[in-house]
């Protein structure tokens, strides 16, 4: 049956009604094309920073190596809430979502050809995640940001690097965390050692056997990684907001006391072998206690799951 002219102005006025400056209706597979249209677009012009975190995700798989699976993550959370999404259909565009595109582009086009000090992928990333989040406001309208306003949040936190000079001064306070906390640890153990800075000097037979906790073993990219595995979990596993909240925050202290049991087990080995405190062995034993951190950390999705049950009326995970 043809649509009647009342049904249409119905629609339009319905359309005008929830505040948007749209001038037509998408279909899904409208929608589908522009955005395919769009991503080779966006890939065409932000590729050198998708080319570089690949990069840095393949040279350094211990310390970035998630770059390259939280794409993914992102567009789980969106198929997460397809039903939402669904009951939405058929997308009203919002053309407000062209002053953030506009803005992002601009953005990123000043870091690249502007002053040097913008030339850094960290601060190119905002024009990125703008531009992105301004063209699904544009193809989808307000309603839809709703649902699609946290995977773009979530890929843009944890789906790039972080730089060598941030991570420095994040990490200074950390890296003497993790001294002090290894060597309580090694004088429980009955090993003398002794600390000066960041330096652990473990004695086994009157021999010294130096252990040097660096940027690497500060524990910060473990803290990253744990904290994006909180958030993802929190997300689709609890109801409320201050469970999720205590989940995320439990990965904090769960990240750094493993790496102050990795700096331990490593100053351990280094009495047997100094070659054990480098190399891959050195990466080996990071990966080693990263099953059990999964495990303690799971136990506490499990205590917040299950002791802490919803009241009727509250909101339930995705």
């Amino acid at each position: 049956m043809e649509p009647t002219v009342s049904t249409l102005t119905e629609t339009q006025g319905q359309a005008q009604s929830q505040g948007d400056s749209r001038l037509l209706v998408a279909s899904p597979t409208l929608a589908a094309a522009a955005g395919g249209v769009l991503l080779l677009l966006y890939g065409y012009l932000f590729g050198d920073f998708a080319s570089q975190q690949w990069r840095f995700a393949i040279s350094q798989p211990s310390d970035w190596g998630h770059v390259l699976v939280i794409p993914g993550v992102s567009a789980y959370f969106v198929w997460l809430n397809r039903v939402n999404l669904a009951k939405l259909q058929p997308f009203v565009p919002c053309w407000w979502g062209l002053w953030p595109v506009a803005f992002g582009i601009g953005w990123y086009l000043l870091c690249v050809f502007g002053p040097k000090p913008l030339f850094h992928y960290n601060v190119m990333s905002v024009g990125i995640v703008t531009t992105l989040a301004g063209t699904a406001w544009l193809l989808f309208g307000t309603r839809a940001m709703r649902f699609l306003w946290f995977p773009i949040a979530y890929w843009w936190v944890f789906g790039q690097s972080i730089s060598e000079v941030l991570m420095n001064r994040l990490t200074f306070q950390l890296q003497d965390m993790s001294a002090v906390g290894a060597q309580f640890m090694l004088t429980a153990l009955g090993i003398e050692v002794d600390r000066s800075g960041n330096t652990l000097t473990v004695w086994s037979e009157g021999i010294a056997h130096p252990l040097n906790v660096a940027e690497a073993c500060s524990g910060m990219r473990m803290l990253v990684a744990f904290m994006a595995l909180g958030v993802f979990l929190a997300y689709t596993n609890l109801h409320s907001f201050w469970q999720r909240a205590a989940l995320v925050a439990a990965g904090i202290p769960i990240a750094l006391g493993v790496n102050v049991l990795r700096v331990g087990t490593t100053g351990v080995f280094a009495m047997f072998d100094q070659n054990f405190a480098d190399g891959e062995f050195h990466e080996m034993i990071g990966f080693v206690w990263l099953l059990p951190a999964l495990f303690l950390y799971m136990g506490v999705l499990w205590v917040l799951r299950n002791l802490f049950v919803p009241a009727e009326g509250e909101p339930h995970a995705v």
